[in-house]
């Protein structure tokens, strides 16, 4: 497989922590948020630009974790992130949450966004040139530049 894989890196703050003094779950969103977004930047496609170049929305359709170790305050995060499959009118990425000091895997996501038009919220194909600025960061196995 390849694909490269985009980092982001922050640290978990002292609103992320519960009363157990470790992140709170619902604190691993900011993270996937974070990552999603820099990788768009990083393609070309920032967020202040994206929607009105080729007038669609990306809402957020699927969103799943797995967690498998506690992150504590002020440990600091890495997000590793692929494109596990782009379809024809979403996208799939794949996020690694890693404890860059303790080199352990904390939280596993996979996020799926839709193309939508922004008039009316029926989907549409992702236009050529999203699907083109993130194929570098698509995992592939052998497998068409799209998936079906």
């Amino acid at each position: 497989m390849s694909g490269e894989t985009f980092v982001v890196r922050d640290r978990v703050r002292w609103s992320e922590i519960d009363g157990a003094e470790i992140i709170y779950f619902g604190a691993y969103v900011r993270f996937i948020e974070l990552a999603e977004t820099e990788l768009l930047r990083e393609a070309g496609l920032p967020y202040s630009e994206l929607f009105d170049r080729f007038n669609v929305w990306l809402p957020r359709v699927h969103l799943e974790f797995d967690f498998y170790a506690p992150a504590h305050l002020d440990e600091m995060l890495e997000v590793r992130t692929t494109i596990e499959r782009i379809g024809r009118s979403s996208i799939t990425l794949r996020m690694e949450i890693w404890s860059a000091e303790r080199a352990r895997q904390c939280a596993l996501a996979t996020m799926v966004v839709a193309c939508v038009s922004r008039g009316t919220m029926d989907s549409q194909p992702l236009p050529e040139a999203i699907v083109t600025a993130l194929e570098p960061y698509r995992v592939t196995a052998g497998s068409s530049r799209i998936d079906p």
